[in-house]
């Protein structure tokens, strides 16, 4: 797909994809050709040349368009190389859009730039055509075209189809292209003798990485195709079955290639983004042998050939949605046969559910199911199905049951049992990226627990052997009695549930929610509810596909049925791979369909009965609700103003599921939105007046989380919520309750508005009071809160009379992630006082705060290195402060950190240890200058900012001023005065009059127009900005009119 990138030259560069250490190296040749036939070109004259205007192209164009863009600032010398020939190309820039680094004459323009094979530098630029000699005028061009970059970089693809050769020559391009030649970018190096070679070398990798970044990132998901390698791997496994044995339906099945690529897929990569999979042989006992293509839209028969090639594999049939489809339509004897077959011995039965489980618990949809015989029966199971007219029988009267209906258990779907096989789990952790529960990819295979040796030889087993025997194989009569029966049991007990499932009494239920038969489900469900409480029910349930015909039967006429549904759906979605089941099967939908009945039939003499199927619907939405992905999907099907209305119910049993909903799709932004759009935070407030302890819990967590936009937090003070939630801090027993309002005082004090009216409410010292024996889920949100109330001055004043420091010192000790995080960013806070910071320095807490530099998590650095600041600040010692650090060895790497707060809050404390001239000394040696230097290039205007006065305070030691020069820190300077933010202006300023005491800095800023930036920011409203602007313009005068005269 990156033709224009890599083409053929690195078609035998060595590719190695990340499939473990254990994994075949892939020739790069396969990725050279996949871009090149990726790229969608128009194939008709006059336009044979052009791209086509499709998604595939548009966002391979925005991908180079980001390389060309970024080549210049992170790969210099490479950007830097001269091609051996120009790309030449036409172009809509115009001498106008170019700046001051090019000879502009007339309509023609020139770089700056020398070329060593010619004496006058090449035209750029000539009317209507454009000629670039290196990546960096390529960029600079593109620069220029502004809003019409991607048609220029299409342009410059188009007219330079042969651009590889154009770049490194057409010797080595066509060394590169021969079998064997410079199998890896590590031998091409070893050949060259100069610097210029080695930096061709090195373009020749940092294109080869790139186009391996691409290609990743275009190649498509397969996770909701409809056919995905997943499936084709269920598929493959069962033919390869059938191939085996004397009496065999296949002679052979097999892959044509044995190279499995990191997402499942064996066809070439370019291949894949046009969605196909991979390639079989199957070889017929009758038909011969079969090459086969696997596709995303399903598979097809091809004409075979090499699939790298052009002509390979080329569709000859039409479309069919599985394997096993296909073999039965071309294959009369695999489709005799196949029925006859079972697809693995009894000793090793499979389900739907144990394909998944084979191959990372993805849910699939495996379409060979029907042509499996049930494999847990003995001869009676395999006798053919009655009809349902024959099973249609009247109950007679007298039986206990007081149900009458029809039964017609046989006529419902086959449910397989459970597969044993384990293999790799990688596509369970692609599914479960976006679940937000707790649970981990172990609970999810996690052992169950079976009932004790015992339990098998007790009466109450004999008794569920004998219901379940009667149940499966009695009348209908019997089996309502049994279901009856089966409600005595004590299904409490998970032994009890266990045995049922083991004697095929729980797929039989399971099989009752597809009869007709609504008090049939309904005694059914009223089993499963009680079972579905069973942890290692839940998993077998959704492995039976029982959590389908759960949601089928959400679409039930009679009111009670969707109402248990909902109610077992409720129970059994507490895990993902059942939350994911029920959203992928429409259970979303219909179980916010739930609550709607109910609000408009509040009128109607049903009203009891829509009212329990809203609450049950609830319960099934409050679990489903843990997964990010049906979170978005309650608030696009319009759940969120339902569950609103529902918040003027007076019964508490509503209402609990229906604000556990809420605050668990207060997590997404959108759902917050409508959230307070539609006046739902008046009703959560309202509702915090509840006795009832749990729905005050679920209250104040959805305040907390809705809290983080100024709107709720606005609207909770509006309505009176801030003084309900103060009185909450009174239940110091209930931990979970205490944490919940903690965590929405923490997130409604962010507003200063609010932190006022705490003050007088006397919350401060509450908070205080909560900092020493509480969990840490009340710690974290605590030491949160105490940070926003010491943003207001009198406050810390406050936390250091009521003895608050002490016990936040002492959290520093912690191991905690998120509570090291708000310590230190209160501890910071109170340190902005010198009262507070001599009880911080007898406490030894910038000891602790200096240690968390070690931490390995980036906000707990960030954090501690902003609380370190106001210490060396305000310390009344602050040399002997500085000097009890030791080990500013851990500076330097921190400048090497990826995370922007972490390289921000290290250069604010860079400049704070500057300007002491000691510490500054210590610094340098360290090599602080050429760390700085380097990270000048960020774009992160918070990071620009404390980079600056950085680099200004370390210029008052020794040569550090010509040595920012000379490692290029000048330039990069001078383009943050272009930045918006008057900060990053100012501090710029203050670093560039450092600087210009060095004549050489001053003449670099001389040429990059250094002079008409510093004029503006010499009427700052700050004093010293303006004189170091004005000394600044004068150094550079100074230094240029020196030179007027040495010339």
């Amino acid at each position: 797909m990156r033709y224009f990138l890599i083409h053929h030259a690195f078609r035998r560069v060595w590719w190695y994809p990340s499939n473990g250490p254990g994994s075949r190296n892939l020739p790069l040749e396969v990725m050279g050709v996949s871009l090149s036939k990726a790229a969608q070109w128009t194939t008709f004259s006059p336009d044979a040349s052009k791209l086509k205007s499709s998604p595939t192209n548009e966002a391979l164009l925005k991908e180079i368009l980001t390389f060309v863009e970024q080549i210049g600032s992170q790969h210099p010398q490479e950007a830097d190389f001269t091609f051996e020939a120009p790309l030449q190309w036409s172009t809509t820039v115009v001498t106008s859009d170019l700046k001051s680094d090019y000879h502009i004459r007339d309509s023609t323009a020139r770089s700056h730039e020398t070329d060593s094979r010619e004496a006058p530098p090449p035209p750029l630029l000539t009317p209507s055509t454009v000629r670039v000699r290196s990546l960096g005028q390529l960029s600079m061009l593109i620069q220029a075209a502004e809003d019409k970059k991607l048609e220029e970089v299409q342009a410059c693809l188009e007219g330079n189809r042969d651009f590889l050769v154009k770049i490194l020559g057409p010797r080595i391009a066509s060394q590169l292209l021969e079998d064997g030649a410079y199998a890896d970018v590590e031998s091409l190096k070893e050949d060259v003798k100069d610097e210029a070679s080695e930096i061709k070398a090195r373009l020749v990798a940092l294109l080869q990485n790139t186009d391996t970044r691409i290609l990743r990132k275009l190649l498509r998901d397969f996770s909701d195709a409809q056919y995905d390698p997943d499936f084709m791997k269920v598929e493959m496994d069962f033919l390869q079955f059938c191939s085996e044995g004397d009496d065999r339906l296949l002679k052979s099945v097999r892959y044509t290639s044995d190279f499995e690529f990191w997402n499942g897929c064996r066809a070439p990569p370019w291949r894949q983004a046009q969605g196909e999979i991979c390639y079989v042989v199957i070889e017929s006992v009758d038909t011969g042998s079969l090459n086969v293509t696997c596709c995303t839209a399903g598979v097809f028969l091809n004409g075979g050939g090499n699939p790298e090639e052009d002509g390979g594999c080329i569709r000859t049939s039409e479309m069919y949605p599985d394997l096993v489809t296909l073999m039965k339509r071309r294959s009369s004897y695999f489709a005799l046969n196949v029925v006859r077959e079972e697809p693995y011995p009894p000793s090793t039965q499979r389900s739907r559910q144990s394909a998944s489980q084979f191959h990372g618990s993805r849910k699939l949809e495996p379409r060979w199911s029907d042509l499996l015989l049930s494999a847990g029966g003995g001869e009676e199971e395999r006798k053919p199905r009655r009809s349902s007219a024959e099973e249609k029988k009247r109950l007679e009267p007298g039986t206990r049951s007081k149900i009458k209906a029809e039964l017609s258990v046989s006529s419902s779907p086959v449910r397989l049992t459970s597969l044993t096989k384990k293999t790799s789990s990688k596509a369970t952790l692609a599914e479960l990226s976006s679940e937000t529960s707790s649970e981990s990819e172990e609970e999810e295979e996690r052992p169950e627990h079976r009932p004790e040796s015992d339990f098998y030889l007790s009466s109450e087993f004999l008794q569920i052997k004998k219901l379940v025997k009667y149940l499966k194989k009695g009348d209908q009569k019997v089996t309502l009695l049994m279901l009856c029966c089966m409600l005595d049991l004590d299904l409490t007990q998970d032994s009890c549930n266990l045995a049922i499932r083991d004697e095929g009494g729980l797929q039989f239920l399971l099989n009752l929610l597809d009869t007709n038969e609504d008090k049939c489900k309904i005694g059914a469900l009223k089993i499963l509810i009680r079972m579905s409480r069973c942890v290692p029910i839940q998993r077998s349930m959704e492995d039976m596909l029982g959590v389908r015909s759960l949601v089928n039967n959400l679409d039930s006429e009679v009111t009670k049925v969707k109402a248990l549904a909902a109610e077992t759906i409720a129970n059994v979605a507490n895990f993902p791979r059942a939350r994911r089941t029920v959203r992928q099967s429409g259970g979303i939908e219909k179980l916010i369909k739930l609550l709607d009945c109910f609000l408009k039939s509040q009128k109607k003499s049903d009203h009891s009965e829509n009212m329990e199927a809203a609450r049950c619907g609830a319960l099934a939405l409050w679990s489903c609700s843990r997964s990010t992905k049906n979170k978005k999907a309650i608030c696009s099907a319009g759940g969120i103003p339902l569950l609103g209305c529902l918040l003027t119910s007076s019964l508490e049993s509503m209402l609990i599921p229906v604000v556990g909903t809420l605050q668990e799709c207060a997590s997404e932004e959108s759902s917050r939105i409508t959230i307070q759009s539609k006046d739902i935070i008046k009703n959560l407030v309202k509702n915090l007046r509840s006795n009832c302890t749990d729905l005050q819990i679920q209250c104040s967590m959805a305040l907390f989380k809705c809290a983080e936009d100024t709107e709720t937090r606005d609207l909770v003070r509006k309505y009176k919520g801030l003084k309900l939630l103060v009185e909450l801090l009174n239940n110091t027993n209930n931990k979970e309750l205490l944490a919940a309002a903690t965590g929405a005082i923490w997130k409604c004090s962010i507003s200063i508005e609010n932190v006022l009216i705490f003050q007088n409410d006397k919350v401060l010292e509450s908070l205080a009071g909560l900092l020493t024996a509480q969990p840490e889920e009340v710690l974290i949100n605590v030491a949160g809160a105490l940070t926003e109330f010491l943003q207001v001055p009198a406050n810390k004043a406050v936390i250091r009379k009521c003895d608050g420091i002490k016990p936040m010192i002492q959290l520093l000790l912690s191991t905690n992630q998120a509570l090291l995080v708000n310590v230190t960013k209160a501890v910071g806070a109170c340190a902005t006082d010198r009262e507070n910071m001599k009880i911080i320095d007898e406490l030894d807490g910038i000891s602790l705060l200096w240690s968390l530099l070690q931490n390995p998590n980036p906000e707990v650095q960030a954090s501690a290195a902003w609380a370190i600041c106001p210490c060396i600040g305000n310390s009344k010692d602050a040399m002997r402060t500085v000097l009890s650090f030791q080990g500013f060895g851990r500076i330097p790497n921190l400048l090497m950190s990826t995370n922007n707060e972490v390289l921000a809050s290290i250069c604010a404390v860079i400049a704070k240890l500057a300007k002491y001239k000691n510490i500054l000394a210590t610094l340098t040696d360290l090599g602080i200058v050429s760390l700085l230097t380097k990270l000048t290039n960020t774009k992160d205007d918070r990071l620009r900012h404390h980079l600056s006065d950085a680099i200004c305070h370390c210029c008052q030691f020794a040569n550090n001023t010509a040595s920012f020069g000379e490692a290029g820190a000048v330039e990069p300077l001078v383009r943050y005065m272009k930045s918006e933010d008057i900060l990053v202006r100012q501090s710029a300023t203050m670093a560039l009059f450092q600087l210009s005491w060095d004549p050489n800095n001053n003449l670099t800023m001389l040429s990059r127009g250094a002079v008409k930036r510093l004029i503006p920011m010499i009427g700052s409203t700050l004093e010293e900005v303006q004189e170091a602007a004005a000394c600044c313009v004068r150094n550079i005068r100074m230094t240029a009119m020196e030179c007027r005269k040495a010339s």
